[in-house]
């Protein structure tokens, strides 16, 4: 009876082992039929085509590294939907806003026919340089995303307040009001690319002279920045929104400056956390405009019904003549990072 039980017990252990081995065997066959991604960039937008004309945040991106590569259709995908891959890089336009952007990242990531386990998730794209710390054309390596429009707000004249910022901190929204950035791996990238040298234009240069008189901060070339990034659904601009940012900034304890505002890294963020692979992100943002007003210029001017101030045109207001000159800053920094990631040198 004991020697039937032994028996018994070995025959299962054996099947338990083979049974192990062919898991293991058949998770091993599907991952090397998968798509292996080595890094996923994730722009917003694009202005026109993707190849030979005024560059969006995507175009750049996608003359170095996709042309004549393979395209892929990604479902439940808001914008475009089409995944541009080659030699083990990906490129997905998210849309604009956080519902898009996250939305997007959460399809492609669980999309079966790639293996994004080793991949770096790269978001980049432009925005509101923050006064007093970024300018025109800067360049910002991002070590936490925030959320703008979490917490409450409230317009002063509803009590007559007088305080000049009108946002107002709720902890029950903190888990998801402020992604963080791996500390070393954002150092490390920082640290590869703090040198890059940027571009300007003389008109850029003049703007911020005029506008900014005097001012150190503003009166310098572009460069490449640490900051914190606050993300809006709505594409806000002004000083006292500026304040707001500010105090968003130091109350979520964020390490870096209030460096630039935009409307998708917080969700791409949360998006990227929940498949587990927030320690391998990487955010760039380039300076297109300020995020207060030009001298004399209202939001009826840049925003009122019939007006056209588009910032990537070379007659804007708001982003005088830099998109170009900034989105071609963002890839230069960015192909640094992206070229040691495929050539396994990162």
């Amino acid at each position: 009876m004991k020697s039937d039980r032994l028996r018994t017990f070995s025959i299962a252990l054996v099947l338990l082992f083979v049974i192990m081995l062919t898991h293991s065997a058949c998770s091993a066959a599907l991952k090397e039929k998968k798509i292996p991604v080595r890094v996923l960039i994730l722009p917003k937008f694009e202005i026109g085509e993707m190849a030979g004309d005024f560059p969006g945040e995507a175009q750049y991106f996608y003359e170095e590294y996709f042309a004549g590569g393979e395209e892929f259709e990604i479902g439940r995908v808001p914008d475009s939907g089409t995944l541009y891959y080659k030699n083990g890089a990906a490129m997905l336009l998210l849309g604009q806003g956080k519902v898009n952007a996250a939305l997007s990242t959460a399809a492609v990531l669980s999309d079966e026919r790639f293996d994004f386990s080793d991949a770096y998730i790269f978001s980049v794209g432009c925005g509101g340089s923050a006064k007093d710390y970024g300018i025109l054309g800067d360049v910002f390596v991002i070590f936490a995303a925030v959320d703008y429009d979490l917490g409450h707000q409230a317009d002063p004249r509803e009590s007559g307040r007088s305080s000049e910022t009108t946002w107002f901190h709720d902890e029950s929204f903190d888990s998801s009001a402020v992604v963080r950035m791996d500390e070393r791996l954002t150092d490390r990238v920082y640290q590869m690319v703090k040198d890059v040298p940027l571009e300007t234009t003389e008109k850029s240069v003049a703007f911020l002279q005029r506008e900014f008189p005097g001012e150190a901060w503003a009166d310098r070339p572009p460069r490449v920045l640490r900051g914190t990034v606050l993300t809006g659904d709505n594409y806000w601009k002004g000083i006292y929104d500026h304040k707001n940012a500010l105090l968003m900034t130091e109350t979520y304890h964020c390490t870096d400056p209030f460096a630039i505002t935009e409307m998708e890294d917080v969700a791409v963020g949360l998006a990227v956390k929940s498949f587990g692979l927030l320690d391998r992100m990487i955010i760039l943002r380039t300076g297109v405009n300020m995020d207060v007003f030009p001298a004399g210029v209202t939001p009826e001017m840049l925003w009122g019904t019939g007006v056209d101030d588009h910032i990537a045109s070379e007659t804007s207001m708001e982003s005088i003549d830099i998109f170009e000159t900034a989105m071609k800053n963002c890839f230069l920094v960015g192909k640094v990072l992206i070229d040691a990631m495929l050539e396994g040198s990162f």
